[in-house]
């Protein structure tokens, strides 16, 4: 049996799209699925169980699980009460890893490229290089706690799951994150606009040397992102901390190009300026260092951004059913 928290969210439910594919049907997810069409998400997958994350430290007691795959979050960079983003992002899964760790249970969780902030101390997923970041927002601080958390035991030779992965994902799009509203990808958000032929808007910059739309980012496909995680699942001997991008950052200009570009149709773009309220903590360039990831014995590569823009448009966003 396998746990998958935050299974009907984005990441995780094509996580349990790739484990029913791969014959797994023994899936649990834990997850509340509200009233923003979550349930959507897992309409066409097959689970044993859903399980409330208040409810899963108890339902936990006397199971045995082949993998716990730790997504659930408040993942809202936004978010700012600090005491429940705390709970949910920093002592819940903590909980989860003295679990894993007393039970042999193999635990792989995501961390986020959020714990990089303005990206001025690099984008290393070294353990030595961690603990001198500085998130710029409540959610990456929660997500960086819990790495040195991690990192910190492990370097103290303390008890750990027998295999234990954070993976900082970088900027990901692709099927099931309608849910996500504000949060979805930019792509997500504008495709029936661009659809419709109407104007598509993108911040102008407001630092010199960058264009306007030529603010960059590390978007990586989240079919991509699964395939590094079903990797892991079937490498046991492989732990650490490990960047999950291309390696490789483009413009938001170069995105909605390839989705004009995927749907035959002529660009319509203009330039509006930035909110003041986030200019001073906006990131202009974030890029992945997926060296590690690969010296770990990780040879999946990753989708070209044009190939994963067209996957995504013609696979999901120009059809009835975007749903995976």
């Amino acid at each position: 049996m396998l746990l998958v928290t935050g299974g009907a969210g984005f990441i995780g439910s094509n996580v349990v799209a790739a484990l029913n594919d791969a014959g797994r049907s023994d899936v649990v997810v834990c997850d509340l699925l509200g009233r923003e069409g979550k349930w959507r998400n897992l309409a066409k997958r097959q689970i044993v169980d859903i399980v409330p994350p208040a409810e899963l430290v108890q339902w936990l007691n006397g199971r045995k699980l082949d993998a716990l795959l730790h997504l659930g979050a408040i993942s809202e960079t936004t978010a700012i009460d600090g005491d429940l983003v705390i709970e949910a992002n920093f002592r819940f899964p903590m909980r989860l890893l003295d679990w894993c760790a007393t039970t042999a249970t193999p635990f792989i969780y995501a961390s986020s490229a959020a714990t990089y902030g303005d990206g001025t101390q690099g984008f290393s997923d070294d353990p030595s290089a961690l603990k001198n970041l500085r998130p710029m927002n409540l959610y990456g601080w929660s997500k960086h706690l819990f790495d040195l958390a991690v990192i910190d035991r492990a370097a103290r030779g303390e008890s750990l799951p027998p295999q234990w992965a954070g993976l900082k994902f970088f900027n990901v799009f692709g099927p099931n994150e309608y849910h996500k509203g504000s949060m979805m990808s930019v792509l997500a958000r504008r495709f029936d606009d661009i659809k419709a032929g109407r104007v598509v808007q993108l911040f102008k910059s407001h630092r010199e040397g960058i264009a306007d739309g030529d603010q960059r980012r590390d978007f990586i496909y989240v079919d991509d992102v699964v395939r590094v995680m079903m990797w892991l699942l079937a490498t046991p001997s492989v732990s650490g901390i490990f960047n999950v991008g291309t390696g490789k950052a483009r413009s938001f200009k170069d995105l909605m190009l390839a989705a004009y570009a995927a749907l035959g149709t002529k660009p319509n773009i203009e330039y509006i300026d930035m909110p003041e309220a986030i200019r001073g903590s906006y990131q202009y360039f974030t890029q992945s260092e997926v060296d590690r990831l690969c010296r770990a014995g990780y040879n999946g590569g990753f989708t070209p951004l044009e190939d994963a823009v067209k996957a995504y448009v013609g696979g999901y966003l120009d059809r009835p059913d975007r749903f995976r």
